[in-house]
């Protein structure tokens, strides 16, 4: 049971504070509800390129990190489609030195023509790294195009296009600032040793004057069911054979969820687990295998990933898969083999809880989402997917006609 104080500010930040008084250290997360799936579709990437920006410095802190280190903090950041988050873990004692850096950044941001460049150029140099220039790396774009013809899930995090940040201009990149990062739209946690009442007080006096954004959220277009097969042959150089099939998954809102994600365990949790078992290490049809889920707010993806053993074509691959999936379907689960996947889960999630960081994320997390007090559910949730439930959603989910194929050739 992770206990923890809420508030809500007159600005609307929403501020979460889990006290661990037995700890020197605070962990501050501030989660701004605005991903990829927010983004105009001709200017993809924005998000991402903020999770950048924001740290080029602010009105009264020309340097982000240099304030934070000399304090004894550390921080960074991630993007996905859903959401930014921006952390920070610092000694509580100096818990303010955090708080004032996030406020004026959240405030007055510096977005001029010469730190647009700077980080343009970062981001840029890190698509051609992470999409361009790796054999496998135009791999979500090329799933996220086929899963999602009309959800803003279509294009990856980083971006559809590399041109689409090549060519943003500083108005482009103010009204995206302006619209997404207020305090009405974040969620702030202390998670650490700081007493709830400070905590709450030193948030109010950082962020309680910062004024509301304008904003509306997107009402983001739902895909119809997949009715047909779509594949693709990457034309890309390969230094093996390489094999992906994705399905549209559930919401993270959605009770079938957990099933899902235990779905995917089952097949890949594991050396115990059927690909590995059956797959690698039994018949060693394949070198390595993968199955996961995206995770999303809306309905994401369900991912198989699979990389043929020397000699066996990628047709027999998918072909061993395929049938993998029927003998799970058809002949149900083994004796204790989801309560095995249960017990991982609940370990990796109590194992998380020791850091105040995790927590501090999860909270705000599920705060998001509309209730921070669904952190103390979600094991729940787990324990109560029974073996019916889950199957019947791998047969609904798992069908041939409504997979998308990526298939990638090894350069001969």
């Amino acid at each position: 049971m992770i206990e923890f104080h809420r508030r809500v500010l007159s600005n609307g930040l929403r501020v979460l504070v889990h006290e661990d008084l037995g700890s020197p250290m605070c962990a501050v997360n501030v989660l701004y509800q605005v991903g990829s799936r927010d983004e105009d579709e001709n200017r993809t990437g924005f998000a991402h390129l903020f999770e950048h920006l924001m740290f080029g410095g602010s009105k009264n802190a020309p340097s982000f990190d240099e304030p934070l280190q000399n304090a004894g903090g550390d921080n960074n950041a991630f993007t996905n489609s859903d959401f930014t988050n921006f952390y920070d873990v610092i000694p509580a004692e100096n818990v303010e030195t955090a708080l004032w850096l996030e406020a004026d950044r959240m405030q007055d941001l510096i977005i001029s023509s010469e730190a647009l460049e700077v980080q343009r150029k970062v981001v840029l140099e890190e698509y051609a790294e992470t999409c361009l220039n790796p054999p496998f790396g135009l791999t979500w774009h090329h799933l996220s195009g086929m899963v999602y013809e009309k959800h803003p899930y279509r294009w990856p995090t980083i971006g559809l296009r590399r041109e689409h940040i090549a060519d943003a201009s500083l108005d482009d990149v103010a009204k995206f600032f302006n619209q997404w990062y207020g305090p009405n739209n974040a969620v702030i946690c202390l998670a650490g040793g700081l007493e709830a009442d400070k905590a709450f007080s030193l948030v109010e006096k950082y962020f309680g004057d910062i004024g509301q954004r304008t904003f509306a959220r997107k009402r983001y277009p739902q895909d119809s069911v997949q009715n047909a097969v779509k594949v693709h042959h990457s034309d890309r150089e390969a230094p093996i054979d390489a094999l992906y099939l994705a399905f549209r998954g559930v919401a993270k809102s959605d009770p079938d969820f957990y099933a899902m994600d235990l779905l995917s365990d089952v097949f890949s949790g594991g050396r115990s687990a059927r690909f590995f078992k059956n797959l690698v290490q039994g018949q060693r049809i394949l070198s390595s295998a993968d199955a996961y889920i995206s995770g999303t707010v809306d309905p994401g993806m369900f991912v198989i990933e699979a990389k043929p053993s020397e000699g066996v074509s990628l047709e027999q691959a998918e072909k061993a898969i395929w049938q993998e999936i029927d003998t799970l379907l058809q002949d149900g689960l083994d004796d204790g083999e989801l309560q095995r996947q249960v017990n991982k889960v609940e370990s990796q999630l109590k194992f998380s809880e020791i850091s105040n960081l995790h927590k501090a994320m999860s909270l705000c997390f599920h705060e998001s989402m509309g209730d921070a007090n669904e952190i103390n559910q979600e094991m729940a949730k787990y324990h109560n997917v029974s073996a019916d439930s889950m199957l019947n959603l791998g047969a609904r989910l798992l069908q041939e006609n409504s997979c998308s194929k990526l298939y990638y050739h090894k350069k001969i």
